[in-house]
């Protein structure tokens, strides 16, 4: 893994949100990121399965990494979420992003959030807006 690549690994680990949620950085390369979350009862919702809000989290933060692994800040413009499956307390979850398609403005993303057996929950299609800024440890 490159510097780059090891710096915005380390930014992540340490991301308050990101902490508080308990997401974990499994990998990551250019274009690509593996996120995961081990999921508790205070992540419920009202009818006591995990919280679609909770899911989002997880794969905002596997886009983020995706985005941004080039070293160009890169925020999000539009992102779809499509939830497939519940999840109950126990679970480990794993976002995975891949790079769809990449321009100097413009980048789309397939993000899957799966659980510890494989099974799909959520899928989403995101795109970014990259910037002219570095990312500061770039």
């Amino acid at each position: 893994m490159d510097e780059l690549l090891k710096a915005l690994a380390k930014a992540f680990d340490e991301e308050p949100y990101a902490k508080k949620m308990g997401m974990r950085l499994v990998e990551i390369d250019y274009g690509k990121a593996l996120v995961k979350m081990e999921n508790s009862k205070d992540m419920n919702n009202l009818f006591g399965v995990i919280h679609g809000g909770v899911i989002f989290s997880l794969i905002d933060g596997a886009f983020e990494l995706a985005a941004n692994s080039y070293g160009t800040i890169a925020v999000a413009l539009g992102v779809n979420v499509n939830y497939i499956s519940s999840v109950r307390v126990g679970d480990t979850l794993y976002a995975e992003a891949k790079e769809v398609s990449k321009n100097p403005k413009i980048s789309t993303y397939d993000i899957r959030v799966r659980n510890g057996d494989g099974k799909l929950i959520a899928t989403c299609q995101a795109t970014a807006y990259r910037k002219k800024d570095r990312l500061p440890m770039s």
